[in-house]
């Protein structure tokens, strides 16, 4: 089978299955609202949960950083291009979130695959949450490590994997709160089983990161634990995007030393780095962004009873209306757009099998109003 064969026998597949993925030309988005042509929607899709994106103080720190280190960073961060802004930043990050130390990523995908790449040997087991992101599974499966997926926030069944006999080591992988489904992992209980078991814990805390706890410290914080690795990212309550890896000292310099992520890859743009400390600061004092964020959320809820449509239950941004079915959900997507609400249809294999459903996501700049035109269009589209 020649190269073309292949590319298209996957594509092929891909359309036969109802797989494939289209990528839509967004005009203008200002977090709550996007146009598309010449028609704008109330955006319920995005992960800008604090709106954030368009703060005037973050785009004229990007410009200031622009005007004094320019718009890339030119070198790996191993060369010439960790510059002062990014080590201010890592500093912050560690002293913020509690750790020795914090190290940069181009985003928090790469900082999994960094991780996992990086640490997964031979005789180790990682013991992942069955919904763990992709960018996690993707890392383990590349790995020679052995990997073992306990029931969604299951601890039985955690236990049931860490009591197994390991000649190596044990890295347990989790999230704060997860991506597609919105609910919260129950840190504290699985700290303490990572514990007594000797291994190590890791917590992907993108979508908590900013969000949860006090000055937004994240899910880690706000369930009193520090795990080994806990990795967030700034493309969500943060506005911008990167991401960092939150450890220890002699992990710290394990990665610098070993990463092939950080010494062969061109780093963050100082402007960026420059930009995300005005983030950061911003994030830091987002008391009453992040209540109406939870005012949002509940009134979201509140309004949905009303309504014959179920959602998984989740008291983050993130609220996931189950479909099942990939042409229904599509069909609904279509009608709230109609309606000015612009959604996003998930379906497998992002997730499971039967599961196909709208994510629909609040921000914190959301109106009551613009929640109320979501209700009433799920409440037309069930009549």
């Amino acid at each position: 089978m020649s190269w073309k064969q292949r590319i298209n026998k996957y594509l092929s597949t891909q359309r036969l299955t109802d797989k494939w993925r289209n990528r839509c030309i967004i005009d203008k988005s200002s977090t709550r609202l996007l146009r598309k042509g010449k028609k704008f929607y109330i955006d319920f899709s995005s992960n800008d949960y604090l709106g954030l994106n368009h703060h005037p103080v973050i785009i004229e720190s990007w410009n200031t950083g622009m005007s004094l280190a320019g718009v890339g960073a030119g070198s790996s961060s191993h060369m010439t291009g960790f510059s002062s802004f990014h080590a201010d930043l890592e500093m912050q990050l560690a002293e913020w979130l509690g750790y020795p130390r914090a190290l940069l990523f181009i985003s928090g995908f790469d900082a999994n695959q960094a991780a996992i790449s990086l640490l997964g040997k031979k005789n180790d087991y990682i013991i992942a949450d069955k919904l763990i992101h992709a960018s996690l599974i993707d890392a383990v499966i590349n790995s020679p490590a052995k990997l073992y997926r306990f029931n969604h926030n299951k601890i039985e069944s955690l236990i049931f994997y860490l009591n197994r006999y390991c000649n190596g080591e044990k890295l347990i992988l989790t999230e704060g709160v997860f991506s597609m489904d919105g609910d919260k992992a129950p840190l504290k209980n699985i700290y303490n089983q990572v514990q007594k078991s000797n291994g190590w814990l890791l917590v992907d805390d993108a979508h908590g990161i900013g969000i949860i706890g006090d000055e937004g410290r994240g899910s880690c914080w706000s369930a009193g634990i520090k795990p080994e690795l806990l990795i967030i990212s700034f493309s969500k309550a943060f506005g911008i995007s990167g991401g960092a890896l939150l450890c220890e000292d002699d992990i710290a310099d394990y990665f610098l030393q070993f990463s092939k992520h950080l010494i062969y890859s061109t780093f963050m743009p100082p402007a960026q780095a420059f930009a995300l400390q005005t983030s950061l600061n911003l994030v830091k004092g987002a008391e009453y962004l992040r209540y109406r964020l939870n005012e949002n959320i509940k009134y979201f809820q509140l309004g949905i009873k009303s309504t014959s449509w179920k959602l998984i239950e989740s008291n983050t941004a993130i609220q996931p209306l189950i479909i099942g079915n990939n042409d229904d959900a599509k069909v609904l997507a279509i009608k709230l757009a109609h309606a000015g609400c612009w959604v996003n249809v998930i379906k497998p294999p992002t997730v499971l099998v039967g599961t196909t459903r709208i994510r629909i996501t609040l921000s914190a700049i959301h109106k009551f109003e613009d929640i109320d035109i979501l209700l009433e269009a799920l409440y037309d589209a069930n009549r």
